[in-house]
């Protein structure tokens, strides 16, 4: 992988990725010259007892431009800046122009509960400039890249003092609120370990505790044995749909060692990884010959300084899916009591994708 630092006129950051060796002189472009330091903040809920981030400005951000105007494309017209250069490379991650957690961020109002700044990263990764493309429509070798920037990201923004937790995720098609049709995802570093990892986190390490090895080692290990929801296995990678899936289609993507993050996996692994990762979202989009809506989201280990055991890397996609011609979103019990209702069993989705011939090349 090579890897090029630029700096944008605004003082945002921007990283340019590719198999090959980059061109020196790339220019990093902005949309603005300048621009007011974000100052988000977090406000603590006293009955959930976890923090909110709050960053009103995000309503500024672009939504949904009409083609001519692609602010993910690179610059080719300098009376017209975008976010990313003209030029030969594969990828690039710059830092979002309106975050949700921000370095800058100084100080919380005062109110009738906690508050405090915001601190943390919010970036942009362009998996390609290929405006036509998706992920999972990349070249092996591309995805591998990607893979290979993910854990770059989660060294560099791990190493951040105020950074507590690393994700990566992807949010894919206007069904899940996508502003942007550029193929892209996004990362947040955040100043705190969020609600749904850190439940994940103390069931793995109270697992890890009893029987001194990992809970979704063993789940993998039960599910390969049973067979059923498997869409792909290796010695070193596997996806499947969860005997405990709560969507239609939700499918996890693992190493089947038991490693903590993506920058822990070897050489090998990641090559497994990013092969898995490209069989589900290829048996996704020929599922019903589009293209399909969803959220990946990365489950890893946390960037606290602390060793995490018990941590096991795995990527989720939640789904939104067709059900009876119309698109399933979460109601009432799912939002309001976290309690999610399932329409349909995972052995019968897990057979629709198996059914589905991909070759990956």
């Amino acid at each position: 992988m090579f890897k090029r630092a630029l700096v944008k006129p605004d003082g945002r950051t921007l990283d340019l990725y590719s198999r090959r060796p980059i061109p020196d002189g790339l220019e990093a472009p902005s949309p603005e010259k300048t621009r007011i330091l974000p100052d988000p903040h977090m406000r603590w809920h006293p009955l959930r007892a976890e923090w909110v981030a709050y960053a009103g400005y995000r309503q500024n951000r672009t939504f949904l431009p009409p083609p001519e105007y692609n602010p993910l494309a690179p610059t080719r017209d300098p009376a017209h800046p975008t976010e990313l250069p003209a030029g030969d490379y594969d990828a690039a991650v710059f830092e979002n122009l309106f975050p949700t957690f921000a370095m800058s961020a100084a100080d919380g109002p005062s109110l009738i509960v906690d508050t405090k700044p915001a601190c943390g990263v919010c970036e942009v990764v362009v998996f390609t400039q290929d405006s036509g493309q998706s992920l999972g429509g990349l070249p092996l070798d591309h995805v591998e890249l990607i893979v290979d920037v993910w854990a770059d990201r989660y060294r560099e923004l791990g190493q951040i003092p105020d950074v507590q937790y690393v994700m990566p995720f992807e949010n894919r098609g206007v069904e899940v609120g996508v502003t942007l049709h550029h193929p892209h995802g996004q990362i947040y570093a955040y100043p705190f370990v969020p609600p749904v990892p850190a439940r994940e986190l103390a069931a793995q390490l109270e697992y890890f505790t009893t029987h001194a090895r990992g809970l979704l080692e063993n789940l993998i290990e039960k599910e390969i044995e049973d067979g059923r929801r498997m869409l792909y296995s290796t010695d070193r990678a596997v996806a499947f749909m969860p005997v405990c899936a709560r969507y239609s289609y939700e499918v996890w993507v693992a190493p089947r060692r038991a490693a903590p993050s993506v920058a822990d996996l070897d050489a090998a692994e990641r090559r497994e990884f990013a092969r898995a990762l490209k069989t589900v979202l290829m048996k996704f989009d020929r599922l019903w010959d589009r293209p399909f809506p969803y959220v990946m989201v990365f489950h890893q280990a946390p960037t606290d300084g602390q060793r995490h055991p018990e941590a096991h890397l795995h990527v989720e996609f939640y789904p939104a899916y067709r059900m009876r011609g119309r698109l399933k979103y979460l109601a009432g019990s799912e939002l309001g009591a976290g309690v999610f209702t399932a329409d349909t069993l995972p052995e019968e989705k897990a057979a629709e994708l198996r059914a589905v011939e991909v070759s990956v090349e």
